[in-house]
């Protein structure tokens, strides 16, 4: 099997695919790229940025119209981009956003707002969680799939839960009518494919959260999707809502990739809702988790989830969205009681079949790379390779 299998969609080579890729030589630099069969094209020439192509009257079309000068083959950087595969000296896949705020929604699968409720409950203690479930489902139902927020149904719950003293900032955020919504990570600090993916070296609970990444311009149009990483700290969360900022945004918590997939004739928003993305976990001690994320599933619609992230902001440089996740592991690694937790050196993909497949190594945020190459060193570089003449970013 080729490379380009372990990551490319199951259609291969079919949608319009664009990335960044990280280019070696005298006058290193990122990159925008588009995937091809005849290869790797960089378009940087009249597509600076991500940003900039995506701001497009039709980024697809932009795309196919862009002849762009190749760089390499499909599986040469694919191969590149694998965890402890790097070279370099050549091109490797970067995250695929760039001047992009990178946000996320939370708690947008209500079936799975109990595990944020046991969280919350058992203040990050994972060995308090297992009792606590079994206390909160028998209470809720193990299920809350079909509640749709904001309705007479969600509503007439909240008001059932706080009479038994079991009201949640989740379970608001959940069944309530307003979303979710934080800022996930720094300009331009996401890791691609391939790169380390951190968790902090003082949480004792966490795991990866497989999602659905969409990619939307400055008009609020959504023009395309990708996979991504949104790791989950459960200890630090769940000992207070107020920690996010702490449990979310840490060095190398955030993976977007392998690429984002346009939007065009063969691939849509539809696509997207019913996207099952699946999650595998590979430790270096041989363990191995699975978990699957399934769309169709999701309580509020991405439409919906996008409007209220623009409902009280502008972004002139639009913005990935990560839609959140159906998975939470509740089966013990270790101890019994224990839960899942993170081992440094599993392997975590994330993959889906119209999207591909993100392939990340865990490391803790304080030895993973450091994160340097921020907006100063970004436009410098575009300036010194000659990319911002006549252009605009």
């Amino acid at each position: 099997m080729s490379e380009a299998n372990n990551i490319l969609p199951q259609d291969g080579l079919a949608g319009t695919l664009v990335g960044r890729v990280w280019l070696g030589g005298t006058l290193p630099g990122p990159a925008v790229v588009a995937l091809r069969p005849e290869g790797v094209f960089d378009l940087s020439a009249q597509y600076p940025t991500m940003s900039t192509l995506l701001d497009t009257a039709q980024p697809a079309e932009a795309v196919r119209k862009a002849p762009g000068q190749r760089l390499c083959s499909v599986d040469a950087l694919l191969a590149n981009s694998l965890p402890g595969s790097r070279d370099t000296g050549l091109p490797y896949l970067l995250a695929p956003c760039d001047l992009q705020v990178v946000k996320a929604a939370g708690v947008t699968f209500a079936a799975s707002l109990i595990e944020r409720v046991i969280e919350e409950q058992a203040r990050g203690d994972a060995s308090r969680a297992q009792s606590l479930r079994s206390q909160v489902t028998g209470l809720i139902g193990a299920s809350l799939a079909d509640m749709r927020p904001g309705s007479p149904q969600a509503m007439a719950l909240k008001a059932l839960l706080q009479e038994k003293g079991l009201w949640s900032q989740y379970l608001e955020v959940g069944i309530g009518p307003d979303a979710e919504v934080f800022t996930k990570a720094p300009v331009l600090a996401s890791v691609g494919c391939g790169e380390d993916i951190g968790i902090r070296s003082d949480s004792a609970w966490n795991n990866p959260e497989p999602e659905v990444v969409l990619a939307v311009n400055s008009r609020g149009d959504i023009v395309g999707a990708a996979l991504g990483n949104d790791v989950n700290l459960r200890d630090i969360e769940g000992r207070s809502a107020l920690l996010l900022g702490k449990a979310k945004d840490n060095n190398a918590s955030c993976a977007i990739g392998p690429f984002i997939r346009l939007f065009d004739a063969g691939f849509g928003l539809d696509a997207v809702r019913n996207e099952t993305v699946h999650l595998h976990v590979a430790g270096a001690d041989g363990y191995q988790l699975r978990g699957i994320n399934t769309m169709a599933s999701i309580s509020r619609d991405p439409v919906d989830l996008v409007a209220q992230t623009l409902s009280a902001h502008q972004y002139p440089d639009g913005f990935m969205l990560f839609l959140g996740t159906l998975f939470a592991p509740i089966e013990d690694r270790d101890q019994p009681g224990s839960g899942f937790t993170h081992k440094l050196g599993d392997v975590v993909t994330i993959r889906s079949a119209w999207l591909g497949a993100l392939h990340n190594r865990v490391a803790h945020s304080e030895t993973a790379a450091p994160w340097r190459f921020g907006l100063r060193a970004f436009i410098s570089n575009l300036a010194q390779r000659g990319l911002l003449q006549g252009q605009t970013l």
